[in-house]
């Protein structure tokens, strides 16, 4: 009787613990599961970036994989002695490679090019005036000013003290590439410790550079400054920028000769001269890198029909080098050697591979784009028909992500201009007649019309859709409104010439 309540008891007491233990929360505890999940491989994310990246960036690529691997090299294209491998998918110890002849002229060559540096280098040493030369090279180089270098010029030429040198180069410091100040007098005063009224004089000064409208604290002040330097800063231009900056850009032309007290045809006539002025004085001085493109589809027709050629030529060729070829196939190599470069021989002629399958990608690619564009490249934009990704990528069989790769940043070189591929890719609009219409299509006829208005009674987006539903488009006047932000195009109102 003892023992069976000790052990109810016992029962209780682990009952209890257990109800403590899942009153406390969440506990720690060991478990053994399975599932599967995608791991890409690096070998595949490289293939992935090589069809994304544009031919600039992939060149650097290349070139980065050359230096890093040592058993590829480069080759020179213009050479038709020269067999670039691109389908060995690896190296057999046994199988004896025939590439002596190859190597020796490689090795002969090599030689030749040692013994003439050498001669060279003996005969002319490297001399102080060669470094001398050499460095006049590099600092001939010219190199666009920035708008601060021209100011802190400027500002060293003007007799200030050290302190207040040291605030205009704080005022230069605050001034943005369009050449407006981004700050208030009150922060540069607090953060200089230098009195307010002090400060603006240094402003004023730094004002009266060049460019014209420099350090300006918004658009009207920048005009203005404009106009005092032309003498109008107190006409009736100047007093437009000054006072109705805000009706100006309303175009309430008639309001602002009301406030006036002139004439339309004055105003107008004033607004005319306004419209010279520079409202970014600082990009004169803009470093911007330039960005090129390179085409990597050119399109030629060829007998009436158009032909895809793929642009390789700034693409490094490369091929797996034969010493390495040879030290796997010599006896004498250590195992260790043999494995380390079998491993850099397989990535290498992936890297080959995987450049091979892009190129071929993207040339299935752009030959479909241009099969379903003919009419494009014949007529121009008014025949560019609707395209989408997916139905791409179903023609070349592939998937929709990698025709979206395939496509990013690459341009295409036709007899009607250079075009980004996205470029044809567009939704379609469906006319009266059933017929689908690109919806660039259709912004271009909108612009065309508003191009060809009366300036002096510009059309509505109202009387845009009434035009489209005329010639079979019949959309809404909202999607009118909105290829017309995308076009940069103004409301009618802002069209509207006095």
């Amino acid at each position: 009787m003892l023992e069976r309540e000790r052990h109810t008891d016992r029962l209780f007491l682990s009952t209890t613990i257990l109800e403590l233990l899942a009153m406390l929360g969440p506990t720690l505890s060991l478990s053994q599961s399975q599932h599967l999940q995608m791991v890409m491989a690096p070998q595949l994310r490289q293939s992935l970036e090589m069809l994304q990246l544009p031919m600039l960036e992939l060149r650097a690529l290349i070139q980065q994989e050359i230096e890093q691997n040592p058993t590829i090299e480069q080759t020179p294209t213009d050479d038709p002695n020269i067999e670039i491998e691109q389908e060995r998918e690896g190296i057999d110890d046994k199988k004896e490679l025939d590439f002596d002849k190859e190597f020796e002229m490689i090795s002969r060559l090599d030689d030749e090019w040692r013994d003439y540096f050498f001669q060279n280098l003996q005969n002319r040493p490297y001399t102080r005036e060669d470094a001398e030369k050499r460095q006049f090279t590099f600092d001939s180089i010219s190199q666009k000013e920035s708008l601060q270098e021209h100011l802190l010029n400027q500002l060293s030429m003007a007799e200030l003290s050290e302190k207040d040198h040291q605030i205009g180069e704080m005022v230069v410091g605050n001034i943005n590439d369009d050449g407006y100040l981004i700050t208030t007098i009150d922060e540069l005063a607090l953060s200089s410790n230098c009195d307010a009224d002090h400060l603006q004089d240094i402003l004023t000064l730094v004002q009266d550079f060049h460019p014209s409208g420099i350090a300006a604290r918004d658009l009207s002040e920048c005009l203005l400054l404009q106009l005092e330097r032309l003498g109008k800063g107190n006409d009736i231009a100047g007093k437009i920028v000054r006072d109705h900056i805000d009706k100006l850009g309303k175009r309430k032309y008639q309001d602002i000769a009301k406030a006036l007290k002139i004439s339309v045809d004055e105003v107008m006539a004033e607004i005319k001269f306004i419209t010279v002025l520079d409202p970014s004085p600082g990009r004169l001085y803009s470093t911007d890198a330039t960005t090129y493109i390179t085409p990597e589809i050119l399109v030629k027709k060829v007998n009436g029909k158009y032909v895809v050629i793929l642009n390789d030529q700034h693409l490094p060729h490369v091929r797996i080098n034969t010493h390495y070829k040879k030290l796997i196939n010599d006896p004498n190599t250590p195992q260790e050697t043999k494995s380390y470069i079998r491993e850099k021989i397989r990535a290498g002629i992936f890297l080959m591979k995987s450049i091979q399958q892009r190129q071929s990608t993207i040339e299935r690619i752009a030959t479909e784009i241009v099969n379903k564009q003919t009419a494009f490249l014949d007529h121009g934009i008014t025949k560019l028909l609707p395209m989408t990704m997916a139905s791409v990528a179903e023609t070349v069989s592939v998937h929709e992500t990698t025709v979206s790769r395939a496509v990013s940043g690459k341009y295409m070189r036709t007899p009607s201009g250079i075009f980004e591929l996205k470029y044809f890719f567009t939704p379609a609009i469906k006319n009266n007649n059933g017929d689908e219409l690109s919806n660039k299509t259709v912004k271009h006829i909108i612009k065309e019309m508003i191009g060809e208005e009366n300036k002096e009674k510009p059309l509505s987006d109202q009387a845009i859709v009434k035009a489209l539903k005329e010639q079979g488009i019949d959309i809404a006047r909202r999607t009118v409104a909105k290829y017309r932000l995308v076009l940069h195009i103004p409301s009618s109102h802002m069209r509207k010439s006095y």
